[in-house]
């Protein structure tokens, strides 16, 4: 919850600085050299500065590409539709997720999480409400959003796989090594002055970012990669919250409705992996117990 939370604020400042001229990859330069100076002072006050290198390199760098492709969409996303819209059209990652922890990862979905994933997806549509005539965002919006939701969803299987051997200081490092070099690359074609409030804010949105990170890699190493993504749905609340707070805007009816059945569908998949867990570990412990010369067959 304090990872996404933490995340919800580093989107809320990005909301904020994508309303000037910067073109998105020089939001993400700046983003990554502040995610690294984060991690770094991080990583030295606790005198693990040998965490930020990566175990294995490669792997991190295809994660890290994954990451780099999604924050430049979150730019891009944030200037065409609300805070609020935002979060619920990417309330499609979580329902990936379980997809893809499925295949991969080899977690079960039974016929019960199948429905509530189907449910949820049609909160989604029902919150875009893409036949009605108001609308809190475009279509350039909707598409950047489509592809966070795929970048994070594969990225969040796959740094369940990484955080076996890696830790969370260098994925979160490595993240901002790739975002600083490709930033700052692309800004050799073409930058636009920085003022002095802007910098603020991506130095703030780096907090936020090196934050969030580190709760949610920590997160990702005690518990399985489809529980994590069911408190992706705290978003919907802190982020209306802020919307309102900021910028005075209000959901639609229909993004209530929609917002309301994505909610009761993380939930009840969040509680059936919770279930879940206590069964398997009933069932190894049965199992132990059975196993123990002069136990009863």
């Amino acid at each position: 919850m304090s990872g996404f939370t933490f995340w919800v604020l580093a989107d809320s400042v990005i909301k904020v600085v994508g309303r000037s001229r910067l073109p998105a990859y020089e939001v993400i330069a700046f983003l990554g050299l502040f995610i690294c100076g984060y991690m770094a002072a991080y990583a030295g006050a606790r005198h693990e500065i040998g965490s930020l290198w990566p175990t294995r390199p490669r792997r991190q760098l295809v994660r890290s590409c994954l990451d780099l492709v999604n924050n430049l969409c979150v730019v891009v996303a944030l200037r065409h539709v609300t805070l609020t819209l935002f979060y619920i059209l990417i309330f499609l990652a979580p329902m990936v997720v379980t997809f893809l922890a499925a295949i991969f990862l080899h977690e079960k979905i039974g016929v019960r999480k199948a429905l509530a994933i189907i449910v949820g997806f049609a909160g989604v549509v029902i919150a875009v409400n893409p036949f009605g005539a108001s609308r809190q965002g475009d279509w350039v919006g909707f598409a950047a959003c489509m592809v966070c939701v795929g970048c994070f969803s594969v990225n969040m299987v796959w740094s369940r796989v990484l955080t076996r051997t890696e830790s969370p200081e260098s994925l979160a490092f490595l993240s901002g090594v790739v975002m600083a070099i490709v930033g700052f690359g692309a800004m050799l074609w073409h930058a636009e002055p920085l003022s002095w409030r802007l910098l603020e804010g991506l130095l703030g949105t780096g907090a936020f970012c090196s934050a969030g990170s580190i709760c949610f890699f920590l997160a990702l190493k005690h518990t399985s990669a489809s529980n994590v993504s069911q408190y992706h749905y705290t978003q919907l609340i802190t982020g209306a919250l802020v919307s309102y707070l900021v910028w005075h805007e209000l959901p639609t009816v229909w993004m209530v409705l929609g917002g309301c059945l994505i909610i009761a569908s993380g939930l009840y998949i969040a509680v059936m992996a919770s279930r879940t867990r206590v069964a398997d570990r009933d069932l190894a412990a049965g199992q132990i117990l059975h196993d123990q010369p002069g136990s009863l067959p």
